[in-house]
């Protein structure tokens, strides 16, 4: 008489398939978990990636600013910068005029020179500029967003003397405000951000003419 073949009783069944739903349960929370930490860790590279080019686009105009003046509603001045606390920002702003605006051998219908603004409007950090250096009354400039959830903008600016000119005499301080005929001798921004906290960057300019 042959050997009784055994097999898996109905006990031995339901245990298996219970072990193996649990590691099928445990190993879809650990891959779950995985993408979404890979989705939060780009979406942080991203914001990253976007605040270095709102940086680099800053540290390239300010290191560029030219003590060129500007008409403002078609009248000329001798203004040359412009900052602090203004009716176009929700904090501070600024504006200036910077060269070294790429043109090979002038084939486009533009200087070298462009006029730039920033500013904050709705928690967006915006850069405004145009082609050209004096424009028309009622020209409507391009604005580009640098940055979201911008909390804060402050801008300063390192001078001498305490009047709004900052060349009064030899005390150099940051001031909260400047409108004068020469550059400054460095701008500070300092952008308060939802997503990196605090951040403060200083500019020295070396086209003062001090």
């Amino acid at each position: 008489m042959g050997k009784r073949q055994q097999g898996f009783t109905l006990i031995e069944i339901l245990v298996a398939m219970a072990i193996f739903s649990m590691i099928g349960l445990a190993s879809t929370g650990i891959l779950t978990s995985v993408i979404d930490s890979d989705e939060i860790s780009q979406e942080r590279f991203e914001k990253l990636q976007t605040l270095q080019r709102a940086m680099l686009i800053i540290e390239r105009d300010v290191l560029q600013a030219i003590p060129r003046p500007v008409r403002l509603e078609g009248e000329r001045t001798d203004i040359v910068m412009k900052g602090g606390v203004t009716e176009d920002s929700d904090a501070d702003g600024i504006g200036f005029v910077r060269g070294g605006w790429q043109n090979p051998q002038l084939m486009l219908p533009r200087s070298t020179q462009q006029f730039v603004a920033y500013r904050l409007r709705d928690n967006k950090l915006e850069r405004v500029y145009s082609n050209y250096v004096d424009n028309v009354i009622g020209f409507e400039p391009q604005v580009r967003v640098l940055l979201d959830n911008v909390a804060d903008l402050n801008i300063e600016f390192y001078v001498q003397g305490d009047d709004d000119t900052g060349f009064g005499d030899n005390t150099l301080n940051w001031s909260e405000s400047y409108v004068g005929a020469k550059l400054p001798r460095a701008v500070a921004f300092e952008i308060d951000s939802d997503d990196f906290g605090l951040l403060r960057r200083e500019f020295a300019l070396t086209g003062n003419g001090s």
